[in-house]
């Protein structure tokens, strides 16, 4: 990992900003294949799906020791009818995560390594504004070094206090309880809720859409992902599409920002897939397509429901992907590691201070 300056913002925006816009327009037109199957009368479609969705109980887990929730502002929509039940509006805050999770023989041949390990490769946090009209995304880089609170465990006991770990060894050694105690330890914000996708269920969604098309600039050669591609166009199915997803070694520097890249490319690929195969139109592989989204998520409590899951969707029907901002926590190399990052004060305190 170099330092900020050598790779610049302009980089760091071209390589995130217009792909996560998609993707949430990508998750909303999946969600809303959701709801035709439902209101199509499908009901055990809908029970299927809605059984596919994992969840854990991180309220119960972590306790009150935690930032205060945000304050909602009375809407208009809210006082206008006491009989019709308005949607939420308030502001909210999501930790996203893509997990490597390695349990699971599928999961296992897709991400190699130990089968007992599991760490989170990509983290969001995604703030709705108070009105859902706009929206920031922010990603924190895996490699940047912590402090990782005191967390519970599942087993039931609790990790010490580590200072100047990597981020993503929350997740390894807590799960996402101790994922979500560290970002809130990090930026005073409560995070109301939490969604992570895993492995197989990405893959899943790939070959669930017929795989997708992506162009690479360069040849990649990368043993560790077992991805091997000439530079130029290449139709991939999903363990291939996972694999360029992952692949970082057999590019440009090494770093996360190549393989943040790539990810951007293969984004846009799959909207582009998702276009052309008119899902809508499609019963059958919307119900596919469906099935391997929430067979892929573990959420939060508050949102291991379809019916959860659809209200959050409705509640965003006014945001527009103009509205989204995407940007990246402000970072410098570590001066211990160049291998590794650290949070550059004071820029990194005042992003989190505007979302609180």
């Amino acid at each position: 990992m170099t330092g900020e300056d050598e790779h610049g913002d302009d980089r760091e925006d071209a390589a995130g900003h217009g792909g996560r816009r998609r993707l949430l327009k990508a998750a909303g037109a999946v969600l809303a294949g959701v709801l035709v199957l439902c209101a199509s009368g499908a009901g055990w479609a809908y029970w299927h799906l809605d059984h596919n969705i994992k969840s854990v109980d991180i309220d119960s887990a972590l306790g009150d020791d935690r930032p205060a929730r945000a304050v909602p502002t009375p809407s208009a929509s809210a006082t206008a009818s006491a009989s019709a039940a308005p949607l939420p509006s308030g502001a909210l805050n999501i930790l996203v995560l893509g997990s490597d999770s390695r349990s699971g023989e599928r999961n296992e041949k897709l991400g190699g390594g130990d089968s007992g390990g599991a760490r989170s490769d990509t983290a969001m946090v995604v703030h709705l504004d108070e009105g859902r009209r706009h929206a920031t995304v922010v990603s924190i880089p895996r490699d940047t070094l912590v402090t990782r609170p005191s967390c519970p465990t599942p087993s039931g006991g609790t990790t010490a206090v580590a200072y100047g770990v990597m981020f993503n060894s929350a997740y390894a050694v807590g799960g996402p309880a101790c994922a979500v105690k560290t970002v809130e330890s990090m930026t005073d914000i409560r995070m109301d809720h939490y969604i992570e996708i895993d492995f197989a269920g990405f893959a899943d969604l790939v070959d669930a859409l017929g795989g997708v098309t992506v162009t690479t600039d360069e040849d990649i050669d990368d043993d560790q992902s077992h991805l091997h591609l000439a530079a130029g166009e290449h139709h991939l199915d999903g363990a291939r599409a996972l694999a360029l997803a992952r692949t970082r070694h057999g590019i440009g520097d090494g770093s996360d920002l190549g393989r943040i890249g790539l990810q951007q490319k293969l984004v846009k690929a799959l909207l582009a897939r998702i276009s052309a195969t008119g899902l809508l139109a499609d019963p059958a592989r919307l119900y596919k397509v469906a099935d391997a989204v929430t067979g892929s998520l573990t959420t939060d409590t508050g949102l291991d429901s379809l019916g959860e899951l659809s209200k959050l969707g409705r509640s965003l029907k006014g945001l527009s992907s103009d509205a989204v901002e995407t940007v990246m926590m402000p970072v410098v190399t570590a001066p211990t590691d160049r291998n590794r990052v650290v949070a550059r004060e004071p820029a990194a305190d005042e992003l989190w201070k505007s979302l609180r």
